[in-house]
């Protein structure tokens, strides 16, 4: 246990950090989760509504009869989903002035001016065009 400890410790020290690399897609993340642990979902799952809230929790619950990778993956993947979908949050932030200005649009609905951020090169920020890529718009 220890052992199994430390390699995690390491290797978590030896990874690059995740909040400067790109966000995982929620496909990446699904097809992550259906490959450790799809076996595990269906023996110790069955019946759980298959948001990702229920079923981390169901895996959660479930640890001491899970295999090795799927320990290892379905917390990867679900820490991605919530990087993921946080990167579609700070996109009303980042890009306030583009979609107002730039776009002509309204941050209560960011989503309808993500088609105008992506499209229009002139006047959207550096940082405005790096959540867009975090957020997996583009």
């Amino acid at each position: 246990m220890v052992r199994g400890s430390i390699t995690l410790i390491v290797l978590a020290l030896g990874m690059p950090s995740l909040a400067a690399a790109e966000t995982m897609s929620f496909g990446e993340s699904i097809g992550m989760l259906a490959k450790s642990c799809g076996a595990e979902i269906i023996a110790n799952c069955r019946g759980v509504n298959p948001d990702s809230t229920r079923l981390k929790e169901c895996l959660s619950r479930n640890r001491d009869v899970l295999s090795q990778q799927c320990q290892s993956d379905y917390l990867t993947a679900f820490d991605a989903i919530q990087k993921r979908v946080a990167a579609r949050v700070t996109v009303a932030n980042a890009c306030q002035r583009e979609i107002v200005k730039v776009c002509g649009g309204s941050t209560k609905e960011t989503s309808k001016s993500v088609p105008c951020l992506i499209s229009t090169p002139k006047g959207i920020s550096n940082n405005c065009l790096k959540a867009v890529d975090d957020a997996g718009y583009r």
